[in-house]
């Protein structure tokens, strides 16, 4: 059954819009049982900046109960980007940390 778009609250919203760019940063960096077949850093790149920017912009509109878990899957994937790029970005260059600050493996 699908639901009016004007019954789904806002914060339901931004997590599942959180959760598709989790889902395909995870694929284009490799982290699917498909592996390299997908792998795609400069997709990845992109994905995980997104990713980034929408929860630096949504914070103070969703509950940390929802912002926590998300957090830790963008620094889940910050980190696999790092360890996955053959010439990784400084510290505090890295896809997403314009928003998030360094991220340390």
């Amino acid at each position: 059954m699908t639901r009016d778009i004007a019954e789904v609250p806002a914060v339901e919203v931004i997590v599942t819009v959180a959760v598709n760019l989790m889902s395909a940063a995870a694929v284009k960096l490799g982290l699917t049982e498909d592996g390299d077949q997908h792998k795609d850093l400069d997709e990845a790149r992109k994905l995980v900046h997104a990713l980034a920017g929408l929860l630096d912009a949504s914070a103070t509109e969703i509950s940390s109960f929802h912002a926590a878990p998300l957090r830790d899957g963008l620094k889940s994937l910050q980190l696999a980007f790092r360890e996955a790029s053959a010439v990784p970005d400084e510290v505090g260059q890295g896809p997403g940390e314009k928003y998030t600050g360094p991220v340390y493996g």
